[in-house]
């Protein structure tokens, strides 16, 4: 079940101004206009090299435009930060391949990514305050990990590893989530419990989904932008897209090069 989407009024959260990004010549980012509303959850898709991973690279640091901005709701210019820097501003990013703490519990993992002042002795000595305790037991259950709490992470599976890395994602409750093909490697259930939990947080918070699974798009997309060599090439809701004959065009001429 999708949730509804967000008001038409509601205010950018993060936008970007005419960015381009450039790679020994390779323009993977062309004069880029995009923008997310508050508790909005988009999906980006579209054929491999269509930019999709550069842009989130863009907009948490790794990678710095040639020309253009990043702006986000207080007018703070993004592409002027360091990576730190726009994790405090409220962006947290899940990259493809799962980044955890593998020699540590999946409780600590958790611990070591809530905000606040505190060190890892403390931590690891689980000398935290009572708030900090449940604001963990609180993410440990939402990302179904709670059975494993004590359990080191590089146990896991590579499922449950997206998932406990989402929930370190999610725990430092940021006003932008940059998720990377989450899906990926999870089990159709995994998948399924995902999107509901995805549909579940936009109301606090936006969410930027890129994705390959295009049944997993189909059942919990609201809006849909696809990239096309660096730049968007449209952008509404999942029946709008199908319905797009250059959408159309460009995937079916990749089916066909991949076939041949």
């Amino acid at each position: 079940m999708v949730a509804a989407s967000p008001s038409p009024t509601s205010p950018k959260v993060l936008w970007t101004e005419d960015v381009s990004v450039e790679f020994s010549g390779f323009k993977a980012v062309q004069d880029l206009k995009f923008s997310m509303s508050r508790g909005e959850l988009r999906f980006l898709i579209g054929p491999n090299g269509a930019g999709k991973t550069t842009l989130l690279d863009t907009i948490c640091g790794r990678v710095k435009p040639s020309r253009g901005r990043v702006l986000m709701q207080d007018g703070t210019d993004l592409t002027r930060l360091q990576e730190h820097q726009i994790v405090g501003k409220g962006v947290a990013r899940k990259f493809q391949t799962p980044s955890v703490f593998h020699s540590l519990s999946v409780w600590d993992n958790l611990s070591l990514s809530l905000r606040g002042p505190r060190g890892l002795i403390a931590t690891l000595r689980s000398k935290m305050g009572q708030a900090q305790n449940e604001e963990t037991q609180k993410w440990l259950e939402t990302i179904r990990l709670q059975e494993q709490a004590q359990t080191l992470a590089g146990a896991l599976s590579h499922g449950q590893k997206q998932w406990l890395e989402i929930g370190m994602a999610l725990i430092q409750k940021p006003d932008v989530l940059l998720l990377d093909e989450p899906a990926a490697g999870m089990t159709d259930q995994e998948t399924d419990e995902l999107g509901q939990l995805l549909g579940t947080l936009e109301e606090h918070q936006s969410i930027l989904v890129v994705e390959h699974d295009m049944e997993f798009v189909r059942r919990y997309a609201q809006t849909v932008t696809v990239m096309h060599e660096g730049k968007i090439l449209c952008e509404g809701s999942m029946e709008e897209v199908q319905a797009n004959e250059r959408v159309a065009e460009v995937y079916l001429q990749r089916r066909v090069h991949a076939e041949s």
